[in-house]
């Protein structure tokens, strides 16, 4: 059974994550009675912790509005999964020039009980990744990555300093349609006013952001991880391709990762559209799937799958090497 200052504890944390919430609702999440509620918001308040109740249809109990609350608390499969988020984060360059994910790490591992502390250091010491780590990717700062992700979800024009590969200056208005994290680093894909068109900027590039009042609205059905990953694909590779699959979107989604191809259902299956350096690859991936296809294009891509037919073809009318007698 839960120990008394626990349910308390319990009771502060329901009230920091609703706004209201009536007796009826705290005695139900905590498993008391009505009445030990009322003495929990009681002890609350002893503490010094504004907790205000009010009668009536609309009553219930409440933090008091612009108390500022205490320090976060954590359950330990809460503070296992925050660290674990932190460790994968830091791996994955999954964060901003300031150096703040190991400082993170080293303070939440500070108050975590002795045991738990241990079993989680054996966790993380022998830990490893299938992914390769990017450590020669630059990260974005911290400011850029906030401004552009509240500019992203108020749909409000930027204006960003930018510098391009070669160092060359020069100021964009931008609105923002999304954040992308590809393959170590962090973009951002929207409208760029002057060049008129759908851009891709690296975070690491943009020196300065300015809010805007201008409003945008983000065209429907636009795909900001379809976009910035067919952009840099763009630049790498030769062929454009269009395949029909035939199955559903779901189905294809779970086979075809975003940054492999954009899928978009049709009345006659579902559209791959993606870009290929090598076309005897894609052919391979295609025949992978196991799905019935057609192609759209190119129509080189028809003879690459002819060719990997027939080489799978010479493959299954391989036999096994006859025995030989052992050596004596």
């Amino acid at each position: 059974m839960p120990h008394p200052a626990a349910r308390v504890l319990g009771m502060l944390e329901l009230l920091q994550s609703s706004h209201r919430l009536t007796g009826p609702e705290l005695a139900d999440r905590l498993g008391v009675d009505e009445r030990t509620v009322r003495r929990y918001a009681d002890t609350l308040v002893e503490l010094g912790i504004p907790v205000t109740a009010a009668r009536g249809r609309y009553g219930g109990y409440r933090l008091q509005p612009g108390y500022r609350l205490p320090p976060l608390m954590l359950t330990d499969d809460e503070a296992v999964a925050v660290l674990l988020g932190l460790i994968a984060a830091e791996h994955l360059g999954l964060g901003t020039a300031a150096p703040a994910t190991g400082l993170a790490q080293a303070k939440i591992r500070r108050v975590l009980p002795g045991p738990l502390a241990d079993r989680l250091d054996g966790v993380t010491q022998s830990l490893g990744f299938s992914l390769r780590r990017r450590d020669d990717a630059p990260r974005p700062a911290t400011a850029t990555l906030l401004a552009l992700g509240a500019a992203t979800r108020s749909r409000h024009r930027v204006t960003i300093g930018y510098r391009s590969w070669r160092g060359e200056p020069s100021v964009r208005d931008l609105d923002p349609y999304g954040l992308v994290f590809h393959a170590g680093r962090w973009y951002v894909t929207g409208h760029d006013h002057r060049r008129g068109e759908v851009r891709t900027f690296r975070l690491d590039r943009i020196v300065s952001v300015e809010a805007g009042t201008e409003s945008f609205a983000v065209p429907a059905g636009f795909d900001p991880v379809g976009h910035v990953t067919r952009s840099l694909t763009a630049v790498a590779y030769r062929w454009e391709v269009e395949v029909l699959l035939e199955t559903d979107l779901a189905e294809a989604r779970r086979r075809v990762p975003p940054s492999a191809a954009e899928l978009t259902a049709t009345a006659d299956g579902i559209l791959l559209r993606t870009r290929a350096e090598s076309l005897p690859g894609m052919a391979q991936l295609l025949a992978g799937l196991g799905w019935p296809f057609t192609v759209l294009r190119p129509d080189e891509l028809r003879t690459a799958v002819v060719e990997h037919a027939g080489a799978l073809a010479d493959y299954a009318a391989r036999r096994p090497p006859l025995p030989t007698d052992p050596i004596l």
